[in-house]
């Protein structure tokens, strides 16, 4: 009679357990449909990238010495460099500069590890093409600025600070 009896108390034990945790569950649940929704309308509304965000890169091509530390430092042998060694001054002239965004897996070491600072992480993300070709960026296209997101006035910015909208 008392292995059917602990048996018995056994399952009411599992039982009130069970429930339990379907009950934290359904409290957890609850607790997400009194939040406001998040939704951003993309084209229209666009997120302020954090401080640290790693976009597209950006190259100053003035301050380039031609020392390859990005080729040294990136995972996937991604910059290329073509230079020219100017044998009367003995200084390499930098040529050439590309980063093909299609392979670029935007980890910054080449961003970190560059002596003279020409290259930076910009706030640019919307690199979406039709063409992988388009992807492969040139010293002049690296070059260009991005236009801030806060200057652009069709477009309203939301804080991504926010933990909940405020004017939904």
């Amino acid at each position: 009679m008392f292995p059917m009896l602990t048996r018995f108390l056994n399952s009411g034990q599992q039982t009130t357990r069970a429930a339990r945790y379907i009950g934290q569950g359904f409290v957890i649940t609850l607790s997400h449909a009194n939040r406001l929704p998040v939704t951003i309308q993309y084209p229209y509304e666009k997120l302020i990238t954090s401080e640290r965000f790693r976009g597209r890169i950006h190259f100053e091509f003035d301050k380039c010495i031609a020392c390859e530390v990005c080729v040294r430092v990136c995972p996937i042998d991604l910059p290329v460099v073509d230079w020219k060694l100017q044998t009367d001054i003995r200084k390499k002239r930098l040529l050439n500069y590309s980063i093909d965004f299609g392979i670029c897996i935007f980890c910054g070491n080449c961003v970190e590890y560059c002596p003279t600072n020409c290259l930076s992480m910009s706030e640019e993300y919307e690199l979406s093409t039709y063409n992988r070709h388009e992807l492969n960026y040139n010293q002049i296209s690296l070059g260009r600025l991005p236009v801030s997101i806060i200057e652009d006035y069709t477009i309203r910015t939301i804080s991504s600070n926010l933990p909940q909208l405020n004017n939904v």
